[in-house]
């Protein structure tokens, strides 16, 4: 493993996502095991299931701000080994909210909430971290190249955690699965921890939080709506399935990761040449379509298909919208820039949760996926209002 000290920035940029892919499989494993588990083992409905998904998202809101100024001021190395140590406790956590004393009631469902809580905390200095750490070590030319590379270890781990999670729940049980996800995030912080040294932090005036937001809400905003239709298939594809009683619920997330990971490979250095606002608004409408076909399924194979274009689509946003907002800010605001810009997406998992398990109590399932379609339609529309600005601002300098 020394070795790895010796590799170029890209070889190690590709440790790196390995490492993250490991690490993240803790997140994608729990993410459907956690709403069966409710679902079922609790006996409680589908808000409670949205809820446990979604309110993980809640603390990676309220964080990112602070995992971002950590990340500038003391370097993304620091800020990721602290939020893969809070990965394995929020896991642990979990994995007690299972045991016989709890019972199987508001107790054992809140401290599975506390846990998930935890999580989010993890998320939020992990990623961040590791994209600003990667971001300094590659160079601010090749960000869109970062963004996507990363997002290939983290959708990777989706599109293998979705079964292999429901498949642990089935065979080990929760607490079991759980006990796997404490182990993974230790694994990757073995594998990182010797790897070139924390990129020192660079200095320079340093505004309040709500002033880099400013500077970057476009592309936060397209990049939210965005992330509406991937959080309603991470949290209800195995629910849809199981409701309507279609045989293969765990690999509604492998066809959506599976894409996704193929498109990055093929295309992740496009926002780097052709910039992030076109490969954004195709990106969107791939998605449109793919939720379309999810919301009109008349059986699991055009579910499986919508699954498979929603990945297409979900793909590119984060990167493309990514390097829009980060080529807004000087270079020791990347890591604020970062945390700010991933905040706006992890809003929308945290309001899509609840909000789709009342929409699928209420009016069914699939309704879930139309509001996904919707939502990346407006994000279409935004996106393209950014491409007429960004054209009227140059024939102004012109």
């Amino acid at each position: 493993m020394s070795n790895v000290l010796q590799y170029s920035p890209l070889r190690r940029l590709v440790w790196m996502t390995v490492a993250l892919f490991l690490s993240y499989l803790a997140v994608a494993m729990a993410m459907p095991a956690v709403a069966v588990h409710v679902s079922r083992t609790l006996g409680m409905g589908n808000v409670a299931s949205g809820l446990a998904v979604g309110i993980a998202f809640l603390s990676t809101i309220l964080s990112r701000g602070w995992a971002g100024r950590l990340a500038d001021e003391r370097g993304g190395k620091s800020g990721m080994f602290r939020g893969l140590a809070l990965y394995g406790l929020a896991s642990l956590l979990c994995l007690a909210s299972s045991l016989p004393v709890l019972g199987h009631g508001i107790v054992s469902y809140a401290v599975l909430l506390a846990g998930r809580l935890m999580l989010g905390l993890g998320e939020s200095l992990a990623l961040v971290g590791m994209l600003a750490w990667s971001m300094a070590m590659m160079g601010p030319a090749r960000s869109g190249l970062v963004m996507a590379v990363f997002g290939m270890g983290m959708y990777g781990a989706f599109a293998a955690g979705g079964p292999l999670g429901l498949w642990l729940l089935q065979d080990l049980g929760f607490a079991g699965l759980m006990a796997i996800c404490v182990a993974l995030p230790l694994l990757g912080a073995l594998m990182l921890w010797p790897l070139a040294p924390a990129v020192p932090a660079q200095a320079g005036r340093r505004p309040p939080f709500a002033q880099v937001l400013g500077r970057i809400w476009g592309p936060g905003v397209v990049v939210g709506l965005q992330g509406i239709g991937f959080a309603a298939l991470g949290a209800f594809f195995p629910l849809y399935f199981l409701a309507r009683g279609w045989d293969g619920a765990g690999y509604g997330l492998t066809c959506f990761g599976l894409s996704f990971v193929a498109v990055r490979v093929l295309f992740g250095s496009l926002p780097d040449r052709v910039g992030g606002v076109p490969v954004a608004l195709v990106s969107l409408l791939v998605e449109a379509v793919g939720q379309a076909l999810l919301w009109l399924a008349p059986g699991p194979e055009v579910a499986m298909a919508g699954a498979l274009l929603t990945g297409m689509g979900c793909s590119m946003v984060f990167p493309a919208m990514g390097l829009e907002a980060v080529r807004r800010v000087p270079a020791h605001l990347r890591g604020t820039a970062i945390g700010g810009f991933a905040a706006f997406q992890d809003l929308a998992y945290g309001v899509t949760g609840p909000l789709a398990g009342w929409i699928a109590d209420h009016f069914g399932h699939a309704q879930v996926f139309l509001v996904g379609g919707l939502a990346a339609v407006l994000g279409a529309a935004i996106t393209a209002r950014l491409r007429d600005a960004g054209s009227s601002a140059s024939h102004c300098r012109g």
